[in-house]
């Protein structure tokens, strides 16, 4: 006999009426009158039983005296039977000792929850999340968007430059509707929409190791661009004082890392993400100002730089993994919105909604202007830095890299928040260590040290935009939302949606096969003239 998860109740003394207190069939009316499920038949062999026993000659006497213990027995077996199928027998001490080992492990994982970075702050305003996505996207790729264009032409460069635009800002679209898709539950973690969307296991090799490839890679081209302003606006200021060699300028940025990274969460950096949001879109209103105030140069030329087709090609394939590179907010907007409180009256998406709407129009007003002006003032002598064909006047350039300087600060903490909660997870919870502060110093101590040491080692600026844009930021960015998008959701066949889906994948394993190309290449030629640590 099978009874509703609340007849366990029945079971508890001085709480509800038992089989045994009201015999079957008031225990029957009442089960169905407090929980409103069905009742189930008595077994057949309960009733063979019951048929077998009558059919049998007794006197009245007997049969008013074995109708009464029959039907005491019958109760008492059906009120076993029910409990045992519904595992409710009374506590016991193994009972109570188990709920209190559960009850001890749940407040464990809270507490570590409660330590990680993603996780540790949910008070974030809408207003958070728009500059953290500024600071997040637009970076240090707006500054090489008129080398893109150089290398992409007028036509196809406007191109991909508006339809980047509109397929970033629908799969980011999606990520934040696929935040709290399921009721009662928030994936944090981009990682953990994966799971969710392709298997646990699945899940996990698919998005992991391209979120790290692209938020390690971030830190280590930013490490780059940090040190590369800052010995520009050395030069800049004090043009006859002795060179300094690049190494020096990434350890001084570096050094400012070796700070920040102990701050515990995303809402701890917010004062840094503001700073960094408003120094991205200065020195990009300086950019495109400079250009336009210098004028168009004189013999300007659009057509392709190289000489060759085949440079001609992989230039191109280049040009695409910058654009890739400068909308690469993705990868952390899950967790930006995690930052976000929610309550099944107010999801946090509302809110997060709006600071991605006021985020995209920053990134319009960053892009479009810098990428097209700079582009029609020097054609293709620009260089993948526009910051360095602005030579005059000084103190106008000198500001500018020192405003990407304090931008770059901000973005890499962003990306590397993310990071530090993988390690610490990894840490806490695989390893057992003990979520303590020391622990904390120590895995964002080496992890600073780490993408310094890449960044001196390969400051090849121009190709890592391209090889990591291409390689990394495409799937994660361009296509995988769309992806889980589908697997998920699984809209009909040939609808708007599907064929949206569908484009957007298209369009981002383009991307990801011809980008790190041309970057790779860049790459090459740019280490045949390079000496280490010089």
């Amino acid at each position: 006999m099978t009874y509703c998860d609340l007849c366990h109740l029945a079971s508890k003394p001085n709480a509800h009426p038992t089989p045994t207190s009201l015999g079957f069939s008031g225990f029957r009316g009442f089960h169905r009158r407090s929980h409103r499920c069905l009742p189930q038949p008595i077994a057949l062999w309960d009733l063979s039983y019951i048929g077998a026993r009558a059919s049998r000659p007794v006197s009245s006497a007997q049969r008013s005296a074995s109708a009464g213990r029959r039907s005491g027995a019958i109760a008492v077996a059906i009120g076993a039977r029910v409990h045992k199928a519904m595992g409710t027998q009374a506590p016991t001490d193994q009972d109570s000792y188990a709920r209190s080992e559960i009850d001890e492990r749940l407040a464990k994982e809270k507490a570590i929850d409660d330590w990680l970075p993603i996780t540790s702050s949910r008070n974030a305003k809408w207003w958070y999340s728009a500059f953290h996505n500024v600071t997040a996207m637009v970076g240090a790729g707006v500054l090489s968007l008129p080398y893109a264009m150089s290398e992409l032409g007028w036509g196809p460069g406007v191109a991909v430059l508006v339809l980047s635009w509109i397929i970033t800002l629908y799969t980011l679209w999606q990520m934040v509707e696929m935040h709290e898709m399921v009721p009662g539950k928030r994936f944090d973690r981009y990682h953990e929409l994966g799971q969710h969307a392709f298997g646990e296991k699945l899940g996990l090799y698919i998005v992991v190791p391209q979120q790290l490839i692209v938020e390690v890679g971030v830190n280590i081209v930013y490490m780059v661009t940090g040190g590369t302003s800052l010995q520009k606006v050395h030069d800049t200021v004090c043009s006859n004082c002795k060179h300094i060699k690049l190494t020096y300028f990434i350890m001084i940025f570096a050094s400012v890392h070796f700070v920040l990274s102990h701050l515990p969460n995303l809402n701890a950096i917010s004062g840094v993400s503001l700073a960094a949001a408003i120094m991205s879109l200065s020195y990009s209103t300086i950019a495109w100002a400079a250009s336009l105030n210098k004028g168009v140069q004189q013999d300007v030329q659009y057509g392709y730089k190289a000489k060759s087709t085949a440079g001609t090609v992989f230039n191109f394939f280049n040009a695409l993994g910058d654009v890739a590179f400068a909308y690469a907010g993705h990868n952390v907007v899950l967790e930006i919105q995690a930052t976000i409180p929610s309550t099944p009256e107010k999801p946090s998406k509302g809110p997060m909604w709006r600071g991605v709407i006021v985020a995209y129009i920053v990134v319009a007003l960053c892009y479009f202007p810098v990428a097209l002006i700079g582009y029609w003032m020097f054609g293709n002598a620009v260089k993948d830095n526009i910051l360095i064909s602005l030579e005059k006047p000084k103190w106008l350039i000198a500001t500018a890299n020192m405003f990407v300087v304090i931008h770059v600060i901000g973005s890499y903490q962003i990306y590397a928040m993310p990071v530090f909660d993988m390690i610490e997870t990894v840490l806490v919870k695989k390893l057992r260590f003990r979520p303590t502060s020391t622990l904390r110093f120590i895995t964002r101590t080496v992890y600073v040290a780490f993408t310094m040491f890449v960044a001196i080692t390969f400051p090849f600026f121009g190709g890592l935009l391209g090889f990591f844009g291409g390689f990394a930021f495409a799937p994660t960015t361009y296509f995988l939302p769309c992806v889980m998008w589908l697997a998920i959701y699984k809209p009909r066949r040939f609808s708007l949606s599907w064929w949206c889906n569908w484009i957007c994948i298209a369009f981002g394993l383009c991307l990801m096969i011809l980008s790190p190309i041309g970057g790779l290449r860049s790459i090459i030629i740019s280490a045949k003239t390079y000496k280490f640590y010089s």
